[in-house]
This record gives C-alpha cells, sequence and structure tokens, in this order.
C-alpha cells in the first residue's frame, strides 16, 4: 500500500510539473515588446516582457546573449536599434540554453549579422541539430528550430573577451545538458566611479514531468549524470558573487515589478542579492523533494 501511495504522489506531482511548461509555450510576454532599457554602463536589455536578451556593447562590436524564439529577431533588433546601435555590429551571439525559446531565432541572426555562434559544450549538437539532439527529444515541450553552426564550443569556466569586456561562461547543466550561466563585472550608472558589481544571468534551473532523475522500468534517467549536474549547478550558483540579479526569463528576477521603480532608481533596481540567493535556494529545495519523490516511487 505505501509503495502504491508512493507512485500516486509522484504522478501527481509529474502533473503539476508539466501544466506551467504547456502554458509558457503560449505565454503571450513571450513575444510581447517592452522598452528596451539599461542595466549597467556596458550592458542593456533588449528582450521581450520575459524572454530575456541582452546587449553587450563594446569598442569593437556588440556582444548579443540569447536568440529567442524564430519570431524574436525583429523584436531583439527593433531594440537594439531604438537604443541607437547598430545590429550589424553584433559580432558574438551567446546563449543561457538550447530550448527553442532562447535558440531559435539565432540562424536569422547569425544570418543577418554574420556573428560568431558560441554554444557550452553539451548543448552543441542541439544547436547543430535544431533541438533534435535533445535529451528529451521528441517531446512536445522540445520544439524543433532551424539549425545552426556553432562556431566556438565553450568549456565550464571560459571567457568571451571583446573590446575591453570580458564574460565568463559556467556550466549549469541539468535544464540542459550545456545551460550557461554568465557573469560579468560592470559598473552601474549613477554609482560612484570605480565601484564595480558582480552580475549573473542564470541560464536556467527547472525541469518538469519528463525529467527522470531516477531509473524505473521503461524509463530510464533523462541522461546519465543529470542528479549529479543539477547538484553541481545549484553548488556553483550559491557560490557566485552576485549584486544584480538577472536571468534567461524576466520572471526568475522580477523584472517587471522592478521596472515599476525604475523611472525613480534607474538600473539600482536590480541589485538584488538576497532576491538572488532566495532564488536558488527555492529551485534547489524544488530539485531536491523531486528527486525523493521520484526514489520513493522507485522503491529506493
Amino acid at each position: 500500500m505505501r509503495a502504491f501511495l508512493s507512485r500516486l504522489l509522484f504522478l501527481v506531482c509529474s502533473v503539476l510539473f508539466v501544466i506551467p511548461t504547456l502554458a509558457h509555450a503560449a505565454d503571450p510576454a513571450w513575444t510581447t515588446p517592452i522598452t528596451p532599457f539599461r542595466i549597467a554602463d556596458n550592458l542593456y536589455y533588449v528582450g521581450s516582457k520575459d524572454l530575456a536578451s541582452y546587449l553587450v556593447v563594446t569598442v569593437k562590436g556588440n556582444i548579443l546573449i540569447n536568440a529567442n524564439l524564430a519570431s524574436s529577431p525583429p523584436q531583439i533588433r527593433a531594440s537594439v536599434e531604438k537604443l541607437g546601435f547598430r545590429w550589424s555590429d553584433t559580432k558574438i551571439l551567446l546563449n543561457s540554453q538550447a530550448h527553442f525559446d532562447h535558440m531559435a531565432g539565432a540562424a536569422a541572426i547569425v544570418r543577418e549579422t554574420h556573428a560568431k555562434n558560441m554554444v557550452m559544450d553539451g548543448d552543441v549538437s542541439v544547436v547543430e541539430t535544431g533541438a533534435r539532439t535533445d535529451f528529451l527529444a521528441p517531446s512536445p515541450n522540445v520544439r524543433n528550430y532551424a539549425p545552426v553552426h556553432v562556431d566556438r564550443v565553450l568549456h565550464d569556466g571560459d571567457t568571451v573577451s571583446l573590446g575591453g569586456v570580458v564574460l565568463v561562461a559556467h556550466k549549469t547543466a541539468g535544464h540542459t545538458r550545456g545551460c550557461t550561466t554568465w557573469t560579468m563585472r560592470m559598473h552601474i550608472p549613477g554609482e560612484p566611479a570605480g565601484t564595480w558589481r558582480n552580475i549573473v544571468i542564470v541560464g536556467g534551473t527547472g525541469f518538469w514531468s519528463e525529467f527522470h532523475f531516477v531509473a524505473t522500468p521503461g524509463h530510464p534517467v533523462s541522461y546519465p549524470g543529470i542528479v549529479e549536474d543539477f547538484q553541481h549547478t545549484f553548488a556553483t550558483l550559491h557560490a557566485l558573487p552576485c549584486d544584480v540579479f538577472l536571468g534567461a526569463h524576466g520572471q526568475y528576477f522580477n523584472m517587471l515589478a522592478k521596472l515599476k521603480h525604475y523611472p525613480k532608481d534607474g538600473p539600482r533596481v536590480f541589485i538584488d542579492p538576497q532576491g538572488y540567493q532566495d532564488y536558488v535556494a527555492d529551485a534547489q529545495k524544488t530539485f531536491e523533494q523531486t528527486l525523493s519523490q521520484q526514489q520513493a516511487a522507485s522503491g529506493r
């Protein structure tokens, strides 16, 4: 009886986890434009109301983080140009993860700008096959997109440099095999000269019912080492120094609520080290609870 109840609890939790994912697939916030804004001296937000895209401006050209949906490049380009920058100055394209909501627009952006596409190891084959080699494929939650060539394979701790600006790539795998959290140090407008802030752009920590952390009959683990990857991700994120909390989705860092205070307080509204630690702690708790539920359902 106890084993039956454990399996029933696991199935209920699985349903609860899948519903938000399917709802997000049609989330209008993914395609609703928002006025672009400045975050730091060299960093701007050029995404939609929820799908985040960031422009890093340098004297040698610009870096774009996240291409978003296949329909997103015109919106991102309009935001870049509204800020007064040239789309053709995009020299490097980076990403947070290889899912369609962050990577489907990459082929168009590379074609239009000739930017060098740089992707973390673990996500390279997914990007170059248009998600056909994603560990969850085929799945309604993992949509295919136009394949795009990877010019540089990144590894954990690699740096991306352009025009004196340096970004660090942290492999925070689990959500995808090459999910990437980006960090950089920059000055925030309005703060004293010489004050540098640690900026963290979280790649992703979520999962849904299709993620299998424990092997059961007919369902092997999603990929070997996925549990260890998630555990490493949370250890990495907890250890990162963070002043400015950002992410691949605006909802990660409560962007819309913070923007209400932007007209008065400016970019400082994104200084939120406690919010960052709370986000990581909550995500880790959700993972650990689900892992325990799957272990109990499997009889382990």
